[in-house]
């Protein structure tokens, strides 16, 4: 059965700092794409970022460059999301996706809630 877990949410102030995590099974990670999504509530769901395969290659999202971190360990099937400076527009709850070359399999977290709050 495939698996997508979430994890390292939480609740942090305005400039701190959070890594999510999101440990994948059930399927070759290794062949897969990865992203992390977003969603606020009232607004739909957009892409923070995503990682390739080998990880060569990384997009990110015009709001978070410069902030935010994409990295992967094909070794530990696992994906990572390193978050810095963060701002209450941060707020969201955020979603590990996986997806092959040719986007025939898609699979989603259940997200992980992230609050940047004073």
């Amino acid at each position: 059965q495939v698996q997508l877990v979430e994890s390292g949410g939480g609740l942090v102030q305005p400039g701190g700092s959070l890594r999510l995590s999101c440990a994948a099974s059930g399927f070759i990670f290794s062949n897969y794409v990865m992203s992390w999504y977003r969603q606020a509530p009232g607004k739909e769901r957009e892409l923070v970022a995503h990682i390739t395969r080998a990880g060569v290659s990384t997009n990110y999202s015009d709001s978070v460059k410069g902030r935010f971190t994409i990295s992967r360990d094909n070794a530990k099937s696992t994906v990572y999301l390193q978050m810095n400076s963060l701002k209450s527009e941060d707020t969201a709850m955020y979603y590990c996706n996986a997806a092959d070359s040719w986007g025939l399999r898609k699979y989603w977290g259940q997200g992980t809630q992230v609050t940047v709050s004073s």
